[in-house]
């Protein structure tokens, strides 16, 4: 199995220096990909502002004007900050992630890349998953939730109206997305778990009942303290578990029938081998 391995012996030095170069481009490709989402990010703010005003659509005040504040002098200019950091990180993770891979990949075996590859190209389409869900779907849902809480006003009460700061609602939407991102993340990690023999698709069954409750528990920790949002969370995160379960299936079934091929190749080989017939 060693001739499989790519890797060399090489002095502890080697590969301190390879892995700060693989740093070095990884660093490099987040600040390129910072300074162009810095340049834009009044446009990209006004794209994640897109979410609210859907939901002002849905609340049925379509003639109400879009307004968000910010009470500091410097908000704004660090909400950017935030949206240029936020987008290089994005952008730069395909980067990121393949400095990640030629670190690791020459000490791997041909088989254990094969099986790893695929696990490096789905992590970052779940996780997109998950923020096109939460984009397209959960932010207007949430805000529309907030907006349900406007008081008019009139006699003897009070005008009251949603006006969000950028950066709490910044702050609001990157919490969303980078919760369910991770949450999504939740059948690569139980299929490599499986892959290791480290959990079963039995042991994951059977644990059903408290998955459940740290769904919930998690959605509590994860997302603002309002119903929808929690609940919204924890459903797909108990959907995705149930796809994790049936991913652990799908490799157990595919050990089994290496692990047949393999004894039958074992077994043709011991028929056929010249010094067993005499």
């Amino acid at each position: 199995m060693t001739d499989d391995i790519d890797d060399k012996p090489q002095p502890l030095l080697a590969h301190l220096m390879e892995l700060r170069n693989r740093l070095m481009w990884a660093i490099g490709a987040f600040f390129v990909a910072f300074l162009l989402c810095f340049s834009f990010a009044k446009p990209l703010f006004n794209l994640l502002v897109l979410p609210f005003t859907w939901a002002v659509d849905w609340a049925g005040m379509s003639d109400r004007k879009i307004e968000l504040i910010y009470t500091a002098p410097q908000e704004f200019f660090f909400t950017q900050i935030k949206i240029g950091m936020f987008g290089g990180l994005v952008l730069a993770f395909p980067m990121i992630a393949a400095q990640i891979y030629k670190f690791v990949a020459p000490g791997l075996y041909k088989n254990e890349r094969g099986a790893f590859l695929p696990f490096l190209i789905a992590s970052p389409i779940l996780f997109l998953m998950g923020a096109a869900l939460v984009y397209f779907f959960f932010t207007p849902m949430v805000m529309w939730f907030f907006l349900s809480m406007e008081q008019v006003g009139g006699t003897g009460e009070a005008s009251i109206m949603l006006l969000p700061k950028v950066s709490e609602y910044l702050g609001l939407i990157m919490t969303l997305i980078f919760a369910f991102g991770l949450v999504f993340q939740l059948p690569v990690v139980t299929t490599l778990l499986a892959r290791v023999g480290l959990v079963s698709s039995q042991g994951l069954a059977d644990k059903r009942k408290y998955a459940i409750v740290a769904a919930f528990i998690a959605a509590a920790i994860l997302t603002p303290p309002d119903p929808v949002s929690q609940i919204g969370l924890a459903l797909p995160t108990i959907l995705l578990y149930e796809i994790a379960i049936y991913c652990a299936r799908l490799v157990e079934r595919q050990r089994a029938a290496n692990a047949a091929l393999a004894e039958a190749d074992s077994a043709s080989a011991a028929a056929t081998d010249p010094e067993r017939d005499a």
